[in-house]
């Protein structure tokens, strides 16, 4: 197993010397796919994915290492992460966010060893045993992070500044783009109006409605809620193609 490694530092010579280090480790084997030097730079990178590790700086301008490994957490297979930093106070939030391993700088080259071969460990696939993990969003609610399984959500609808996440069970509000979700999770969902989305599986019926003010209409019945929601003209077609589905 060779491991596709991004390094990620605002500091040119702190880039060079993880290059370095990596370069002298032998077990497992690394190649350095990529550099950046803030989190824009990063996120490009990744998305274009072959990268399976990311070494990462906490404090760097705009956008910092904790907010880009939350923002990764979010896709559907991220690539590990393992900070690298001058703080030592970042340790506990480091691993809420699942990071496989927390360096502070000056890194060794020997701790940095045992930091890849604990990535490679947690990478490799399980024989006998599925690893892949359902599809989910991070919901920041009251001061914690929780994980809402996206095969769970009937519905995500855009309300003033966030989305409401609906599943059968109850509602939670999600900070992010009705836009973003629907490129990255077409799959899953279609969209039935300009400000809602519905679960592909969970469509059950496509119903006429009258409304008093805005006359005749129509509304998808969904699995597992009682509320119905309104489907635009232009996207009625898609909506009942997802319900021949």
């Amino acid at each position: 197993m060779t491991l596709k490694v991004l390094i990620v530092d605002d500091e040119t010579l702190a880039r060079s010397r993880l290059r370095t280090l990596l370069g002298e480790c032998t077990d497992p084997r690394v190649d350095v796919v990529g550099e950046a030097g803030n989190a824009v730079q990063a996120m490009e990178q990744i998305q274009r994915g072959n990268i399976d590790l990311v070494l990462l700086d906490i404090h760097m301008p705009g956008v910092d290492g904790m907010a880009l490994a939350a923002t990764l957490r979010q896709m559907t297979a991220p690539p590990t992460v393992v900070f690298v930093t001058a703080y030592a106070e970042h340790a506990v939030q480091a691993f809420e966010l699942e990071a496989a391993d927390y360096l502070t700088k000056p890194v060794r080259r020997e701790r940095l060893q045992q930091a890849l071969q604990k990535v490679e460990k947690l990478r490799a696939p399980k024989e006998g045993v599925d690893t892949a993990m359902p599809e989910c969003l991070i919901i920041q609610e009251r001061g914690r992070s929780e994980r809402v399984a996206l095969q769970d959500v009937v519905y995500l609808k855009a309300e003033l500044k966030y989305i409401t996440v609906r599943t059968r069970e109850k509602e939670h509000i999600y900070d992010g783009a009705l836009s973003d979700l629907e490129s990255r999770y077409a799959h899953m969902f279609v969209r039935i109006h300009r400000n809602a989305l519905v679960s592909r599986r969970a469509v059950r019926a496509v119903e006429k409605h009258n409304d008093p003010t805005d006359g005749e209409g129509w509304m998808v019945r969904l699995d597992g809620v009682e509320e119905r929601l309104a489907v635009s003209r232009r996207q009625l077609a898609a909506v009942r193609e997802s319900l021949m589905g």
